[in-house]
C-alpha cells in the first residue's frame, strides 16, 4: 500500500514504531478521495468553502427570438433563475486505530481498520444516494418528505418546500400548480406546454412518482413491475427534453422480469461484447463482468442495472446524461486524531457533504401498488 521508510519523528519510540507511524500518515492519504460509483452515476457534483445551507442557481431555458424590422432594438428579455438550497453537513466514523498498534508495529490492523472504515463510507455515501433519489425516508439523512416516504399521492407544492423536502425530490401530483418563478419547477418544452405535461403520466396528473402494476403474482408491494410501468416512466422523462436510458432495479425486481413471459421479446444481453463473455451468456467471464457492473441487460435500449441497494418496493426510470442530483462538497474523507489521552491516534475519519435533486424532469420512481 505504502512503501516503508525511515521514521522521520523524534520520540522514545522504537525506531520501528518510527516507521509504521510515518507509514500510517501516508497511507491516510490514500483516503482523502470521494470518487466512488454512485456519486459518478447520479451527481454532479460542486464544491464549497462554506458549510451550512448552501444555495444553486439555474437558469430556465425562457428567452426567445422574436421577428424583427431592420433597423429595430428587440425587446429586453431575461432568463427567470430558479435556486435550490442544499443542506451541508458533516459526518463522521472512528477508525479504531490505537497506540498499541503504533508501538507494536502492527500495520497490517491499521490498514484493516483503515479499509474497514473507508467501507463503511461507501455503505453511508451509497444508502444515503439511494434514499434521496428514491424519495426514501431515513431519520438519520433526512430524506423523504415531512418525516416519511415520497407518495404517489405527493403534491408539489409540499415536495417544493425546502422545510418539510430538504433532499428534493422528481415532479409531485400537479407540478402546475406553483407560478411562482422562484418555487415554479415545470416548464414548456418542445411541442408540449405546460398543461399537457402536467396532465400525463398513469393518474394523469404529471407526478413522477406513479403506482407500479402488480405483475410479481403476490399482494405484497415487493417486485411489482412491468412494461407498461417503463414505457409511462419513458413518456414522462422524454416530453420534457430527456431520454430514459436507465432502469434500476432490486434483485427482486429482476425476478419479477425473467418470470414475465413476454420479457424475452425487448429484452437483450450487456451492450459488452460477446467476446469479452467468454464467448456464451452462460460463461464465467459473462457472470463476473455482470457481477462487477450490475449491467444484466437491456430494455427497449434502456440499460437495466440491478443494485442490492435498490428497494425491492421501488424502482427508478432515469436520463442519466443529465444528472439529477447536486453533491456539494466542503470536504474530502480526512483522518482526524483524537485526544491522545485515550490511547488513539487518527481516531476518526470525516466528511462534510450535501446532497439534493436539483433535476426533476430526469428521473421516475414507480411505487409498488
Amino acid at each position: 500500500m505504502v512503501t516503508a521508510k525511515d521514521g522521520l519523528m523524534t520520540s522514545n519510540l522504537t525506531g520501528t514504531a518510527n516507521r509504521v507511524l510515518t507509514d500510517y500518515k501516508d497511507a491516510i492519504q490514500d483516503y482523502r478521495v470521494t470518487d466512488m460509483p454512485v456519486i459518478s452515476l447520479f451527481a454532479e457534483r460542486f464544491t464549497t468553502e462554506t458549510g451550512g445551507d448552501v444555495d444553486i442557481t439555474f437558469a430556465r431555458p425562457s428567452m426567445a427570438l422574436e421577428q424583427i424590422e431592420e433597423g429595430d432594438t428587440p425587446n429586453y428579455q431575461h432568463t427567470d433563475l430558479r435556486n435550490e438550497r442544499v443542506a451541508v453537513k458533516e459526518w463522521g466514523i472512528a477508525v479504531g486505530v490505537t497506540r498499541r498498534m503504533l508501538e507494536d508495529s502492527r500495520f497490517s490492523e491499521m490498514e484493516l481498520a483503515l479499509n474497514e472504515a473507508r467501507r463503511a463510507v461507501e455503505r453511508h455515501v451509497t444508502q444515503h444516494f439511494i434514499y434521496t433519489v428514491f424519495g426514501l425516508y431515513k431519520a438519520e439523512y433526512g430524506t423523504g418528505y415531512n418525516g416519511g416516504h415520497i407518495l404517489v399521492g405527493t403534491t408539489e407544492d409540499n415536495l417544493s418546500a425546502f422545510a418539510t423536502n430538504t433532499h428534493g425530490s422528481f415532479y409531485g401530483v400537479d407540478p402546475d400548480t406553483l407560478t411562482t418563478a422562484s418555487d415554479k419547477r415545470l416548464y414548456e418544452y418542445g411541442e408540449y406546454t405546460e398543461t399537457q405535461l402536467a396532465d400525463m403520466g398513469p393518474g394523469d396528473n404529471g407526478t413522477h412518482y406513479f403506482a407500479a402494476t402488480d405483475t410479481s403474482g403476490t399482494v405484497s408491494t415487493t417486485g411489482d413491475i412491468s412494461l407498461q410501468d417503463i414505457t409511462a416512466a419513458m413518456e414522462l422523462i422524454n416530453a420534457k427534453g430527456g431520454t430514459a436510458d436507465t432502469i434500476m432495479i432490486s434483485p427482486s425486481h429482476y425476478k419479477t422480469l425473467l418470470n414475465l413471459a413476454d420479457f424475452t421479446m425487448p429484452f437483450g444481453g450487456t451492450t459488452t461484447p460477446l467476446t469479452e463473455h467468454g464467448n456464451s451468456k452462460g460463461g464465467l467471464d459473462y457472470v463476473n463482468n455482470v457481477s462487477a457492473s450490475g449491467l444484466v441487460g437491456q430494455l427497449y435500449g434502456l440499460n437495466v442495472y440491478m443494485n442490492h441497494w435498490v428497494p425491492s418496493t421501488r424502482f427508478g426510470v432515469f436520463d442519466m446524461k443529465v444528472k439529477p442530483v447536486a453533491y456539494v462538497e466542503r470536504r474530502v474523507i480526512t483522518v482526524e486524531e483524537a485526544n491522545p489521552g485515550f490511547g488513539i491516534t487518527g481516531s476518526y475519519m470525516s466528511m462534510r457533504y450535501g446532497l439534493k435533486v436539483i433535476r426533476p424532469e430526469s428521473g421516475v420512481i414507480v411505487v409498488g401498488d
